[in-house]
Order: structure tokens, then C-alpha cells, then sequence
């Protein structure tokens, strides 16, 4: 491997990104980069991103993590799947499951031959396939199976905070080095630019070759230093306000996040060990700071066990994520409302990209290939976000009505129209939300196309019946022979973690 252009990497801001970041630098790159970080405990972080994904089952068995000493430390539960109720009309509810519905039918895919189905008279829903929605549906958890088409993902619930602080003894048991203090002002050069040096209130300098920016919405070096301007969203995600609060945990104990739409936004439910995290998004122009937290303390299924805590933000990101030598990770990079858990698989798409791309020897191309790849991560989530708030079919607030009503991006326009005409969901080349995730949300917001796969017709109707029948009676039972996800929390987790992958499903890596 060729000797890396930077070699002394300052990591600004701790947190999820900071912590993460230094965590992976110091295991996975070469001996000779020196990495540190600077943090205030003065200076508080957002903290309330306790849902994820299952990229990170690969982030941490890359690290060597063991998941149940993760989980008894980060107090985490496991997720299957997100419910959504009340997104297409006031009494819709669906789950958007970490894994594919059915298989494919003669060569047909197999939604179509639901859809046909569905047209010809029966009842069922698009969650009766899927193993990992169904166990989500009785709070039940299982690794999955070897079964072919059977397979999902799955993800946890954490404490953010105690998952920093988890990675930061990790980080600091492989060298790197931990500052205590603010910075003051950041030097630049007069040459080009490029960041030189912190310098904190203490008047002690930090130099490096490289610098990574984790301050949060502050975007200290990236957004205040070099100017590197942010790109508005709001347009599209009009809510830019949250207050969060926690309770006591829950009973039974799901295994699944709760996204419930209300008048002016929406209200999340994740589920702890040792306590339930809430929250309410909503639009400032629709909703006061103290009506948001009415409704949220209204809806609190457990006894509140913290005061409320306000967010402000605003959705959108940076133009670029990678600046001269500063790259930005997490907030500082960008925002996306927790509605999909993508918070912390954007800042590990940042860090494993940048591992990818760490420059060696042309620091241009390293840089313009990653901020290539974060444009178009930022971009396809943030599609994926407008089309839950687009699709909806609520009447009860001008909040959902301008949703429904507004201009969207072409990208996702597109998407949605090849959908309608013809049940065709259009794919990317690269990207987190794959087939089985448009699917979920088109269906179950109740998006109906007019039109199918001809071929669907050519297998039998009664055929197609039986199919359909056997495998949902099938995922059924299996689901109800899975032990309750308490039990298997009790016990401390799996004995045993299957190999992680990097894709949303449990498939094989992207």
C-alpha cells in the first residue's frame, strides 16, 4: 500500500460521528496515521438518534465488536422492521420490514402476482410475507434463517450516548488521543486555504494534515471555516423542529420502531432495555414548541422519566462533504429527520468511504470520488423521506396538504409515476432503499398501480393462490414459534451473530 498523504488526522466534535470515526480510523488504518480528537464536555450533542439500521452489524463486527457485550453496554434491543401508522390515511398501518416480500413466480417478481391477487379478490397484506414483519408484529425476535428466501436483516435500538462513550474507551485502547477543551478559532493557510491548526481557549494548538469535521450543526471547520454553503431541503421536509423525552420501557417489548403521524408531523417510539425513547417532528409554522410537547407527553404509553429536551433543525446538507483537507461527518456534513434511522448509517457510508478513498497519492480524485458518493447518499434518502410525507392521503391539517400537493424532486417524481403506470419500481445502481423498501411504502401508503406484469396472468389463479396461502401460513407459524424479544434480551442476545452484511436485507453485500 502506498504511504498515505495524511498522517496526523484531528477528529473535531465526539458524539455517534466523532467516536465512530476515531474508532475505525485508529483500527483500520495504517500504523503510521496518528489520529486525535477534540471534544468540550461543555458542549452537549443532539444524542436521540437511538435507531438504526443493519449496516451496523457490519460497522461493528469490522471492529471486532462483540454484540452482546455492545448491547448489554448500550442497553439495545433489536429491530426488525419500522411501523408506520397512520401515513396513508389517519387508519393506515404498515411495517417496513428489513427484508424482501415473497420470491419470484415464473420468473415474475412477486408483488405482481400480489397485486393480481389482490385485484382478483384476496386479502391479504404485503407484511403476510414477510418473516421479519411478522415476528415484528408479536414482539418476537429470531435470527434468521439459513432457508432460502427466508432471510431479513436486523438492527438495534441503542443508548447513543453510552455507544459513544463505548467507542471512545475502543478508540482510546488503540492510541488515539483525547483533548478536553473548545476550540477557540481554527488557523488556516494564507496560501490555499487549507485548515492548519486548532487553536482552544486554553491557547494550546492541535496540528494536523487532515481534519475531520464531527461538531454537529455548527459545521465548525466545513460551514463556518471554509464556507462551504448548505443546500435548504425544507422545501420538501418542511419539519424543523423536535422535542424528545424519555419514559419508562415498555411491555411488552417490541422489536420494531413506532413513526405515528400526527396532525403536524410524526411521533417516534423506540424501544430500550432500560428505557423507551420518544419524540415529536413537526413544522414550526404548524405547531408550537409547547403544543408538540402536549401531544407527545398525550401519548406517552410509559411514565416519563426525563424532561423534555427541543431540537431545531433544518433539512438539508453541504455542496460538498470533502473541503480542501477538511471532511465533514454526521450534522456538520448534513441533516435528514430520523424517519428512515439513517443518522448513523450516513455517518458509516462517510467513514467507510472515506477508508476507501484516504488519499495516497492524488488527494483531488480521493475527494471528488467521495463527494460524488455523499451527494448521492444524501439524495436518494432524502427521496425516500419525501415520498412517506407525499403519499399520504390525510385531510386533517394543511401541513398534509401541502405534502401531498407539493412539487417534489424530478428523481422522485419519476419513480412514482413508473410505479403508477405499470408497478415497476425503479431501481438504483447504488444506494441504500432497494425494491423491497419502495414496495412497503408505495403499498402500504396506498399507492395502487393500474397496471402489471402481463406475465403474472400466465400462471394460474388458483396456482398463484395456493402459493400465496402456503407461504404466508407458513411465515405465520414460524413467527409464532420465535421466542418473545424480551426473552431473548433476559438472556443477554444471541449466543451466536450472524455474519453481517451491507445490505439492508441480510442479502449479499452491495
Amino acid at each position: 500500500m502506498a504511504s498515505p498523504l495524511a498522517k496526523n488526522i484531528v477528529i473535531v466534535g465526539g458524539g455517534t460521528a466523532g467516536w465512530m470515526s476515531a474508532a475505525a480510523l485508529a483500527h483500520l488504518l495504517p500504523d503510521e496515521c496518528a489520529v486525535t480528537l477534540v471534544e468540550s464536555q461543555q458542549i452537549g450533542t443532539v444524542g436521540v438518534g437511538e435507531a438504526t439500521i443493519p449496516h451496523i452489524r457490519y460497522f461493528n463486527q469490522l471492529l471486532g465488536i462483540s454484540e452482546r457485550d455492545f448491547m448489554q453496554t448500550t442497553g439495545a434491543t433489536y429491530k426488525l422492521a419500522i411501523e408506520f401508522t397512520g401515513w396513508g390515511d389517519s387508519a393506515s398501518r404498515y411495517m417496513h420490514p428489513f427484508s424482501a416480500f415473497g420470491a419470484d413466480l415464473g420468473g415474475v417478481g412477486f408483488h405482481h402476482h400480489f397485486l393480481s391477487a389482490r385485484a382478483n379478490g384476496a386479502k391479504f397484506s404485503l407484511d403476510d410475507f414477510s418473516l421479519s414483519a411478522q415476528l415484528a408484529q408479536g414482539n418476537r425476535f429470531a435470527p434468521p434463517p439459513d432457508e432460502a428466501g427466508l432471510g431479513y436483516g436486523y438492527a438495534y435500538h441503542l443508548d447513543a450516548t453510552a455507544y459513544a462513550s463505548f467507542l471512545r474507551r475502543y478508540a482510546e485502547a488503540r492510541r488515539v488521543e483525547r483533548y478536553e477543551g473548545k476550540v477557540d478559532r481554527v488557523k488556516t493557510s494564507a496560501d490555499d486555504g487549507r485548515v492548519q491548526a486548532l487553536i482552544l481557549e486554553s491557547e494550546e494548538v492541535i496540528d494536523g494534515d487532515l481534519f475531520i469535521d464531527c461538531s454537529g450543526f455548527r459545521s465548525l471547520l466545513l460551514g463556518q471555516t471554509l464556507g462551504v454553503p448548505f443546500e435548504s431541503w425544507r422545501h420538501w421536509l418542511p419539519c424543523d423542529r423536535a422535542v424528545a423525552q424519555a419514559s419508562d420501557p415498555l411491555t411488552p417489548l417490541p422489536s420494531y420502531t413506532r413513526s405515528s403521524a400526527t396532525a403536524s408531523g410524526w411521533q417516534w417510539c423506540i424501544p430500550l432495555q432500560h428505557r423507551t425513547g420518544n419524540g415529536q417532528v413537526y413544522c414550526s409554522e404548524s405547531l408550537s414548541d409547547d403544543e408538540a410537547c402536549a401531544q407527545l407527553q398525550g401519548a406517552l404509553n410509559s411514565v416519563p422519566v426525563s424532561d423534555p429536551n427541543f431540537i431545531r433543525f433544518e433539512a438539508g446538507c453541504r455542496s460538498r462533504s470533502w473541503e480542501k483537507n477538511c471532511i465533514a461527518i454526521g450534522l456538520s456534513s448534513g441533516f435528514l429527520e430520523p424517519l428512515e434511522s439513517t443518522s448513523i448509517y450516513l455517518i458509516q457510508m462517510a467513514i467507510v468511504k472515506l477508508l476507501e478513498f484516504f488519499p495516497c497519492t492524488d488527494e483531488n480524485l480521493s475527494r471528488e470520488a467521495f463527494n460524488r458518493w455523499m451527494s448521492m447518499e444524501y439524495r436518494r434518502v432524502r427521496d425516500f423521506l419525501i415520498l412517506h410525507y407525499h403519499l399520504n392521503r390525510r385531510d386533517d391539517s394543511d401541513f398534509w396538504r401541502y405534502c401531498a400537493t407539493m412539487d417534489i424532486p424530478i428523481s422522485l417524481q419519476e419513480k412514482i409515476e413508473l410505479f403508477r403506470e405499470s408497478a415497476v419500481v425503479q431501481s438504483y445502481d447504488q444506494g441504500l432503499f432497494a425494491e423491497p423498501s419502495w414496495l412497503a411504502v408505495y403499498l402500504g401508503q396506498g399507492l395502487l398501480p393500474s397496471s402489471w406484469d402481463s406475465r403474472a396472468a400466465s400462471v394460474p389463479a388458483a396456482q398463484v393462490s395456493r402459493t400465496l396461502q402456503g407461504l404466508a401460513s407458513q411465515l405465520q407459524k414460524m413467527a409464532e414459534s420465535a421466542p418473545e424479544h424480551a426473552e431473548v434480551i433476559a438472556r443477554g442476545g444471541l449466543k451466536r451473530e450472524p455474519p453481517a452484511t451491507m445490505d439492508l436485507y441480510g442479502g449479499a453485500r452491495d
